[in-house]
Formats: C-alpha cells, sequence, structure tokens
C-alpha cells in the first residue's frame, strides 16, 4: 500500500483527529486558521477548537487576488500563477502559525483548505442552459500539502457542484453536526461578504435543515470604503452612524430578480458590486448623496434582505406559529461587528432573540475554518448523515486529498 494512503487510513482509524481549518473568504482580509480535535463523527461529532487565528494579508497580496477576482474577463496568466501561489502562501502562513505557537506539524493529522474564490458562477446568475453550477476557488491543495508536509483535503465545494448543488452555502453542513439542539430552532446568520443562514429544526431533523444567501452582507460596503476611503472596512459603522436612509436608493437597491427567486439560492460579488450600487444611484437619482448617507443606506439594504428572507423562510414552518420563541437568531461573520446592521436587524425582526455563535462554544470569526475541518472529519470517518432530497443540500462527501509526497 502506497505509504500516504496507509497514513490516511491510519487517521481515519484514530479516536482523536486534530485537523487545521483554512478559510479566506470574498472579503480577503486574511487567512482563518482554527486548530481543531475532532472525536467521531455526523449527529455524534465532539469538537473542541483548540487555537485560532486570523492572519491579515497584505495590500499587495489583496491586489494580486483582485486582478481576477469576480471578473468575467481577466488575464489568464495572472489567474494560473496564482493558483500555486495562494497555496503556498497559505502554507507558509499555516508553518508559521505552527511554529509560533509551538505545535509541531506531526502532531495536525490533515488540513481542510476551503482555498480563495475568485469566481462564483451558479445557473441563476449565468443563465446559459447548456452550463451547470460553478465555482471556482483557488490555492492549489497539492502545493499546500508539499510546503506544509501535510496530508491536505481542498477544494470542497466541486462535489456540491458534480451532486446537483450550487457549491454554497456549505455552512449547512457543519451547522447541522456542530449546533442543532433538540428543542431550539436555530437560525445561524454568517455575514461575511455575502450574507447567508442556516435553518436547523428543533426536531434534529436532518431532511429539514435549511440554508441560502440572501444578497450581500459586507461587500458593497466594504468596496465603497476601500475605493473611496482607502481603507479596507467601516470600524463601527463611524461614517454609516452618521448619515439617513435614503429610501429612494434603497427601493432601487431591492429591485433585483435575485430577491425574488426561490430559495436555496447562492450569489456573490459578481452581483453585488459597486457597479450594481452605481445603476441603483442612477435609477433612483441619488448620486448626490453624501458617503454617509450612502454607507448608511447599504447597511439598511444588507439589514433588509436578511430580513425579508429569514420571514420568508420562518412562517412557512409550522413550529412558528405556535410558537416564535422557540427560534434564535446566532450571528456570525464581520457584519455581527457592525453595529448599525445590527441595529437595524433587530428593529426589522423584534420577536427574534440575537445570540452569537460565540455563546454556542465556536467563535464566530472562527465559524467557517471550524466547517472546513469539520468537512474535511466526514470525508475521513463520516459522511453517513442523509440529507435527504431537499435542493441544495446534497447528501455527499467533500473534498479532494493532496498528499506531501
Amino acid at each position: 500500500m502506497n505509504q500516504n494512503i496507509e497514513k490516511l487510513y491510519a487517521i481515519a482509524q484514530k479516536e482523536e483527529r486534530t485537523i487545521i481549518g483554512l478559510m479566506s473568504g470574498t472579503s480577503m482580509d486574511g487567512l482563518d486558521i482554527a486548530v481543531c480535535k475532532f472525536k467521531n463523527s455526523g449527529g455524534d461529532t465532539e469538537i473542541t477548537v483548540s487555537d485560532f487565528d486570523t492572519i491579515s494579508f497584505s495590500e499587495g497580496i489583496k491586489d494580486e487576488i483582485r486582478k481576477v477576482f469576480a471578473k468575467k474577463e481577466i488575464d489568464f496568466q495572472q489567474l494560473c500563477l496564482l493558483n500555486p501561489w495562494i497555496g503556498n502562501l497559505h502554507g507558509q502562513l499555516v508553518n508559521d502559525f505552527l511554529a509560533k505557537r509551538g505545535i509541531n506539524a506531526e502532531d495536525i493529522d490533515v488540513i481542510a483548505s476551503h482555498g480563495q474564490t475568485v469566481f462564483h458562477a451558479p445557473k441563476i446568475l449565468h443563465g446559459i442552459d447548456k452550463f451547470p453550477n460553478a465555482t471556482l476557488q483557488i490555492g492549489d491543495g497539492d502545493h499546500l500539502a508539499v510546503k506544509t508536509g501535510i496530508i491536505t483535503l481542498s477544494d470542497f465545494r466541486q462535489k456540491h457542484c458534480a451532486a446537483g448543488g450550487e457549491g454554497a452555502p456549505l455552512a449547512v453542513y457543519g451547522d447541522y453536526l456542530i449546533f442543532s439542539k433538540r428543542g431550539e430552532n436555530r437560525i445561524l446568520l454568517n455575514m461575511g461578504g455575502i450574507a447567508n443562514f442556516t435553518y436547523l429544526a428543533g426536531n434534529l431533523d436532518a431532511n429539514e435543515v435549511f440554508a441560502t444567501d440572501t444578497g450581500p452582507g459586507n461587500t458593497i460596503i466594504d468596496a465603497y470604503v476601500k475605493n473611496f476611503f482607502n481603507i479596507p472596512y467601516d470600524e463601527d459603522a463611524r461614517i454609516a452612524k452618521r448619515g439617513v436612509v435614503n429610501e429612494a436608493l434603497l427601493h432601487a437597491l431591492k429591485q433585483d430578480e435575485f430577491f425574488g427567486k426561490p430559495f436555496p439560492k447562492t450569489t456573490g460579488p459578481e452581483l453585488f458590486n459597486l457597479e450594481y450600487m452605481l445603476r441603483a444611484q442612477q435609477k433612483s437619482n441619488t448620486h448626490q448623496l453624501s458617503d454617509e448617507d450612502l454607507l448608511a443606506t447599504l447597511c439598511r439594504f444588507t439589514a433588509e434582505t436578511i430580513a425579508e428572507a429569514i420571514r420568508k423562510l420562518v412562517i412557512q414552518l409550522p413550529d412558528y406559529s405556535v410558537n416564535p420563541d422557540t427560534f434564535k437568531i446566532y450571528g456570525s461573520g464581520g457584519g455581527v461587528h457592525n453595529p448599525l446592521i445590527m441595529q437595524f436587524l433587530k428593529e426589522l425582526l423584534p420577536e427574534f432573540e440575537f445570540l452569537l455563535t460565540d455563546d454556542l462554544g465556536i467563535s464566530g470569526d472562527a465559524k467557517e475554518a471550524v466547517l472546513f475541518a469539520t468537512l474535511a472529519n466526514e470525508a475521513l470517518v463520516g459522511g453517513k448523515t442523509d440529507f435527504g432530497s431537499r435542493k441544495g443540500v446534497p447528501s455527499v462527501s467533500m473534498g479532494k486529498v493532496s498528499f506531501p509526497l
């Protein structure tokens, strides 16, 4: 037997596995690194996050990715070069993290790498009949494995597409295995560049698990302040809080057909970007808005589209009409640090209790990295959870294996 396959087999037989989850989202802030210890799998999964950090990307790194990010027309050589470059970069960041923490690489069983999304093209967006759902994450797993000397699982989203899904959101799988609780209907709301949520039924029925994107999270807001203020994000909504929501612009922003599409659905910065905002300004004749008013309106846009999507879901559920108090919303992602978005959400959904995934024992900042570690654990020892035939949640095991030698 090949020594790498023999080692992988031995890892799958262990009572406890140590898996590093890696996540770099559409905001491109940096690389989330979560060291997770797993026992069991499926509904019996036990997880402990023993260490976590976010390693910020320099503006130079972000600029290289932006050359191809969410663009239909690119320099193909740049994409080709970025794929191994990002794999090596993530590998070096893992090496530096382990050295800084005094962790021996031999003590890590596998790495679970999401990679860097550069384009997301579900059929709902590309609209070309002969082509299926598609998505592309770069940061080659072979380079990462060789750089670290650690077996790496990567490219998780392709199997989801191959099985009929849109490649996102994948949070539904980890959310169900880690966060479900009998007797409490939970909505796990993640507000990264794009906002999405997972619904977890209090009866623990995997067939009822549901996840969807709702529209923009921080993507347009961050792009605006980067372009006009040369800052990565509006910290504590300091600029937006000085503004007033413009109803004409808000109405124009909400007119895209994406919002009327049935669940589940996914989207990305390919649609929700500065050009989208500028077109809405043109339609609403609001070009003269102050920066403060525009950012306040973008925050309201994010909050309203999230709230409307949640209401669209819960009114269809029988438990909601019986006892709305059984529903709780647990937030994660950069949007929970935006006090204006959170203020708007609480105004729009006053009957819901808002908490953080931190209250469930997993840092909201670490949640997505932990998710991919969980998917790797399922690929190794699980993969038996049946999510039924519900659209967008195929019962698949995800992740491609890369060996270091």
